[in-house]
C-alpha cells in the first residue's frame, strides 16, 4: 500500500486515473477504506487523481496533538512534492476545503486551480457548525442531528420515510468515533477544525477559484460561500440543489466543478 513521509508523518495515498493532476483534499473523519468516496465518481477518471488519508486518519499515522490547520495544510504540499508533483488543480471538500484555502495561502504555487466546496472561512466570514458538539451526545440523538444538518429539508417525517438514507448517513457521516487512535486522530481533527480562520487572509489566494455549495446546507451555510467568494480575488460563486453532500444530490454539481477545473469555463461569475 502506498504510504510516503510528508511533514514529517507517515501518509496514506492513492493515484489512479489519467490526465491533468488533481488533489482531492477529503472531509471530516473521511477514510479511504470507507465509501462511497467521491473520488471514484465517473467524472474524475479524466484526471490524473491523487487521495490521502489525512493525518489521524485511515491508513494515515496519528501523531501527537494538537494539530493546526497550518499542520493539514502543510501535509498535503509535502505529498505532492513527495509524489513529484510541482503543482496541482486542488478540490476541496468540507474540512478539506479548510484544508485548501490554507493550502493555496501557505503554499500558492503549487495550486493552480481552486474548488472550494461546502466549506467555510471561520473567523468573520462565518464558521461551519461546530461538529465538536455532537460527538458528546447519545449516538441516536447524534445522527438525527447531523441528518437536520445535512439538509435543512430532511426533517422528521422525511427521515421516517427515508430509513435507507438514514442508514448511509450513520456508516459515512462518522465523528470521533472509532477504538484508541483511531478515535484520537478523529477528535483531534475536530479540534483543529474548531481553530480554523483564514477570514483576513482571503485576499492572498491568488489563482483562479470556484466557490461551490449547497441551498440546504445546514454545516456550512450559503453565507459563508458566499463570503469565501467575496473575499477571494476573482472567484466564481455557483450554488447547487442539495445540502452539505449537494455534489450527491444535484446532478449538474461535478460536471460543473471538474469543467471549471480543466478551464472550460469562465473563471469569473
Amino acid at each position: 500500500m502506498p504510504r510516503v513521509t510528508a511533514n514529517g508523518i507517515e501518509l496514506y495515498y492513492e493515484r489512479s486515473g489519467a490526465g491533468e493532476r488533481l488533489l482531492l483534499i477529503s472531509g471530516t473523519g473521511a477514510d479511504l477504506r470507507r465509501g462511497p468516496r467521491l473520488g471514484d465518481a465517473e467524472v474524475f477518471a479524466r484526471f490524473e487523481l491523487l487521495q490521502y488519508d489525512q493525518r489521524g486518519l485511515g491508513q494515515s499515522e496519528v501523531p501527537e496533538g494538537p494539530y493546526s490547520m497550518a499542520d493539514y495544510a502543510d501535509d498535503a504540499a509535502a505529498l505532492l512534492g513527495e509524489v513529484g508533483w510541482e503543482d496541482a488543480l486542488v478540490l476541496g471538500v468540507s474540512f478539506g476545503g479548510m484544508v485548501a484555502q490554507e493550502l493555496a495561502i501557505r503554499h500558492s504555487a503549487h495550486v493552480r486551480r481552486l474548488v472550494l466546496a461546502c466549506t467555510s472561512s471561520g473567523g468573520g466570514g462565518g464558521a461551519s457548525y461546530p461538529l465538536q458538539d455532537l460527538v458528546a451526545l447519545p449516538p441516536e440523538d447524534s445522527l438525527l442531528r447531523r441528518m437536520e444538518l445535512l439538509d435543512t429539508r430532511w426533517d422528521a417525517e422525511w427521515r421516517r420515510a427515508h430509513p435507507g438514507v438514514v442508514k448511509t448517513i450513520g456508516e459515512v457521516f462518522r465523528l470521533g468515533e472509532g477504538d484508541g487512535e483511531s478515535a484520537k486522530g478523529a477528535l483531534l481533527q475536530l479540534e483543529a477544525r474548531s481553530r480554523h480562520d483564514t477570514s483576513d487572509r482571503l485576499g492572498e489566494i491568488r489563482c483562479p477559484t470556484l466557490v461551490c455549495g449547497g441551498r440546504y446546507d445546514g454545516i456550512a451555510p450559503s453565507a459563508n460561500s458566499e463570503f469565501l467568494a467575496r473575499s477571494i480575488p476573482g472567484a466564481r460563486l455557483q450554488m447547487f440543489d442539495g445540502g452539505h453532500a449537494f455534489f450527491m444530490q444535484d446532478p449538474a454539481a461535478l460536471p460543473a466543478m471538474t469543467a471549471f477545473l480543466r478551464n472550460e469555463v469562465s473563471d469569473r461569475a
